[in-house]
């Protein structure tokens, strides 16, 4: 087939023939530090151990900026270690990471073991506040302590989604609980929310974006319940990402972790590609939502999902009052060839 170019004015995106993508503008989705580090602590607030990592800004153009808190609530039964390599790609797109340990024990379930909580969020946010201002931590003075996200998996997804809420539902809570107001934005990864609760409740998320990232595989969560958690959602921003070949351990360093509950549906793509997907999926909305970056916003609202031919995404924006109708006809032109090219991309 011969090459042709297809140019959409006012556009920052070429297709080409051969099905793939170049940014104009010369955006990349790829992270903005080379490298991360990690060390572990104890969050003083509550004692819980964590692991925490943060971009290394050593030789790098934005070692300047600082870093917003991002607090990841881990699945059940999930060892902290097994979401490192999920963390360290989040980190290196500009967040601190902070990964804590919780052991609970929950009578009435005959349980004990590693299960998050939501109050968890104001604790955590409580202790990175005290880090930033610690000159004995390796992170001081680096935070943006105004700006705090959440990621969470499985069990820890449904209590961040109830806490945004600010529904206080045992067991993913317990007591009373008052949402931070420096909450901005959230990505949970294979969850939905009645995992924990029991029960499907509308979210009212008071406008903080919420995206939820499935796997089309996920055995113990199917696809068709993180879709009617999505519904459930009651205002845009919000997203549902779907990553095919993808089951519900997709984020963790190992398939079926050892302690987890198991999945019984083997993934089709390999855990280290699976775990990229969801990293760079889960920072991108974070950065756009939560930092206004506009290429990220641009990337997760209009030509991620044609450039990433592993993803389908299923989105909802505030809605933007339509100034001019000339961009009013090219946005329409836009998203119609942009699941052309999608489509015509994965029959190559």
């Amino acid at each position: 087939m011969n090459k042709y170019f297809l140019l959409l004015a006012g556009s920052t995106l070429l297709y080409l023939a051969n099905g793939k993508a170049a940014w104009a503008s010369g955006f990349s989705p790829s992270p903005l530090f080379p490298t991360v580090n990690s060390y572990q602590t104890t969050v003083t607030t509550n004692g819980d151990s964590a692991d925490i990592y943060f971009p290394n800004v050593a030789n790098s153009a934005n070692n300047q900026q600082k870093h917003p808190i991002a607090l990841f609530l881990p699945g059940s039964r999930v060892e902290t270690l097994q979401y490192s390599q999920y963390a360290s790609i989040v980190a290196s797109y500009g967040f601190t990471v902070v990964v804590p340990r919780r052991i609970r024990t929950l009578p009435a379930f005959g349980f004990t073991g590693l299960l998050p909580e939501a109050s968890q969020i104001n604790d955590v946010l409580n202790f990175m506040v005290a880090e930033n201002s610690n000159p004995n931590s390796p992170l001081t003075g680096t935070i943006d302590t105004n700006n705090l996200v959440l990621l969470g998996h499985s069990f820890g997804g449904s209590v961040g989604l109830t806490a945004i809420d600010n529904s206080c539902i045992y067991p993913v809570c317990e007591g009373q609980f008052q949402l931070p107001q420096q909450l901005r934005a959230a990505a949970f990864f294979g969850t939905s929310i009645n995992v924990g609760t029991g029960q499907f409740i509308p979210i009212k998320n008071q406008g903080i974006p919420i995206a939820l990232l499935h796997g089309n595989l996920d055995g113990l969560i199917p696809i068709g319940l993180a879709q009617e958690s999505y519904n459930l959602v009651q205002e845009p921003p919000k997203a549902l990402i779907t990553i095919n070949g993808v089951n519900h351990y997709g984020i963790t360093n190992v398939n079926n972790p050892v302690g987890a509950r198991l999945d019984s549906n083997n993934p089709t793509l390999s855990q280290d590609e699976s775990i990229e997907i969801v990293a760079r999926w889960s920072a991108l909305f974070l950065r756009g939502y939560a930092l206004n970056d506009q290429d990220a916003l641009e990337y997760i609202n209009s030509s991620g999902d044609a450039l990433d031919q592993n993803v389908t995404v299923t989105i909802q924006t505030q809605t933007v009052p339509e100034t001019n109708p000339v961009l009013g006809l090219l946005s329409i032109v836009a998203f119609t060839i942009f699941p052309w090219a999608k489509s015509w991309k994965k029959q190559q």
